[in-house]
């Protein structure tokens, strides 16, 4: 609820705080004194649109400040959480107007866009009368006060719920069968490239053989050639290498009898000899098992030029051939299972759509009759708010389980007929802004207990009404502000007496401008208040008295007496 505002140098306004408390506060003053001027500025702290114009005359900047307390409004308290401008259950609305550049607004002390302000001002504050923050001339929020009304909100969100599983259920699917041909076109291709891969039949081990089998086939010649010359070199040339290894090492034993340092020299020699007889036994059998066989050559490189074909067709390295039948095998299955879940997408969509079917006419039988007692009990509101002849109805308009959405299978509009021959139409069109607060006010009073807002601002709701009529509208206000905070702009005693709370509006002059301030009234200064509302200029002891005797009789009554 609204517990403080300040108002800076805003029109007539030079500096204005107040507290304000729980129930219903009213705000009297004379015609003139701008008792309207509270409703603007807590508009323009909540959002509304506004001007240079509006800045105390010699001034350069307004300044609008609004203080909530947020302990019974858990929606305000989960926005501020979404959007980061939260502080510990309490909400401080900010809105400066300059006259040289553009006007900012901070929530919490954070800075906040003008739309950020509307919606929270919508979880806030419901302004009656002709001015912004009426949520009653907003389609969902008819919808969903008849859903709080009726006590089926938990339905209404489970309607909305099992709306949105339909639609993403419904949208994948949609995406799935519209890329059907694609898809199938993609696995015909898949299934071909694994078909070719697979007769490859290229493991990661066979092409560097392959390679190394096509360089020793493609030199025969020069290995048969060379390997034979170093065999003959080794062992069957005269003198032979290993011979004379052999020779070397016999001189240079003959000769340890004489110097023995020369035993290592000749150890040497015979492990050398040894190595080239050794050596000439691999050639020889290297060169008994060289196949010269021209065929083998042209098969291996039959099997390369088919690997290196298949790789430039599919514009990778060769060695990259067996990954990727490893990756075509995994796409096209993925594709396969794709087919068999694209089926058991469509029987879950299917279901989920029965099941929000279900819930959605259910929800319009609840609406249905809760239509009827709103529009009967706003309807007998009416005949007591002078609107003798008026009459309320809630319209639902089936839209058909075809065009059925998140809110339901129809559209729900609060219709009215302010006087007697009157066919019903739109909340919205009612042409008198006293009858649109007054039926407001009705809605309001029968919706107390299950309305969201917490702060309801009523705007000279009393409009062209008086005697026994005011005093009803005086109980109404004060009923709903035992169980919502009320502030109400009137003009007339009977509804400023049923107030638990009363502010005067008065102008005053000081050193040649005029201001504008509000004061709150208790004991003999309300019963003046009264006795003027009552009685005029001219304030007599009659009408003193009759001024106490409205506030005592409304004190009764608020006590149950």
């Amino acid at each position: 609820m609204l517990t403080h505002i300040l108002i800076q140098d805003l029109a007539i306004v030079s500096r204005l705080e107040l507290d304000f408390s729980r129930g219903l506060s009213a705000l009297t003053g004379e015609t003139g004194a701008g008792k309207s001027i509270l409703v603007d500025a807590l508009g323009l702290a909540l959002g509304d649109k506004t001007d240079a114009d509006t800045i105390r005359v010699g001034r350069e900047r307004a300044e609008v400040v609004a203080s909530f307390d947020l302990t019974q409004c858990p929606g305000a308290r989960a926005w501020l959480a979404a959007q980061a401008l939260d502080d510990d259950g309490e909400c401080i609305v900010r809105r400066l107007i300059v006259r040289a550049g553009r006007s900012r607004a901070f929530i919490n002390g954070r800075p906040a866009s003008g739309s950020q302000l509307k919606d929270l001002g919508d979880l806030l504050v419901d302004i009656h009368g002709q001015h912004a923050h009426q949520s009653l001339l907003r389609p969902n929020d008819q919808r969903d006060l008849l859903d709080a009304y009726g006590g089926h909100g938990a339905l209404a969100a489970a309607v909305a719920g099992a709306w949105r599983e339909f639609r993403t259920l419904d949208r994948r699917l949609t995406e799935l069968e519209n890329a059907g041909t694609e898809r199938a076109e993609r696995r015909d291709l898949l299934r071909f490239q694994v078909e070719e891969l697979s007769a490859l039949a290229l493991t990661p081990e066979e092409l560097p053989t392959l390679d190394q089998e096509q360089r020793r086939l493609s030199n025969l010649g020069r290995l048969q050639e060379t390997a034979g010359r170093v065999l003959v070199l080794l062992a069957e040339s005269e003198p032979a290498i290993e011979d004379q290894l052999r020779t070397a090492g016999t001189e240079l034993a003959d000769l340890e009898s004489v110097d023995p340092s020369l035993a290592p020299t000749r150890e040497l020699l015979e492990t050398a000899a040894i190595h080239a007889h050794e050596a000439a036994s691999g050639l020889r059998h290297y060169l008994d098992g060289l196949d010269l066989d021209p065929a083998a050559l042209a098969t291996v490189e039959s099997r390369l030029a088919q690997v290196h074909d298949l790789a430039r067709k599919y514009r990778c390295f060769a060695a990259q051939l067996p990954e990727l039948l490893q990756t075509r095998r995994a796409e096209l299955q993925s594709l396969d299972d794709a087919d068999q879940g694209l089926e058991a997408l469509r029987e879950h969509r299917d279901t989920a759509w029965a099941g929000f079917s279900a819930q959605a006419l259910g929800l319009t039988t609840a609406r249905a009759a809760a239509a009827t007692r709103l529009g009967a009990t706003v309807t007998a509101a009416m005949q007591d708010l002078g609107m003798a002849g008026g009459r309320f109805a809630v319209q639902l308009e089936s839209l058909g389980l075809t065009a059925a959405g998140a809110g339901g299978c129809e559209r729900v509009a609060f219709l009215v007929s302010a006087n007697p021959g009157q066919p019903l139409q739109s909340l919205a069109r009612v042409a008198s802004g006293g009858e649109l607060s007054r039926i407001s006010l009705g809605i309001q009073v029968a919706t107390a207990e299950v309305g969201a807002v917490p702060t309801l601002v009523f705007d000279e709701v009393d409009v062209g009404i008086g005697g026994g009529v005011a005093e009803i509208v005086g109980r109404l206000l004060r009923r709903l502000g035992e169980a919502r905070q009320v502030l109400c702009v009137t003009h007339l005693p009977q509804v400023a007496a049923q107030a638990h709370h009363q502010l005067r509006v008065r102008k005053e002059t000081l050193d040649g401008e005029t201001h504008t301030r509000i004061d709150p009234l208790d004991g003999d200064t309300r019963r003046e208040e009264i006795a003027r509302m009552l009685g005029g200029t001219e304030i007599t002891r009659r009408t003193r008295e009759h001024a106490s005797e409205m506030l005592a009789h409304a004190a009764a009554a608020g006590r149950g007496e």
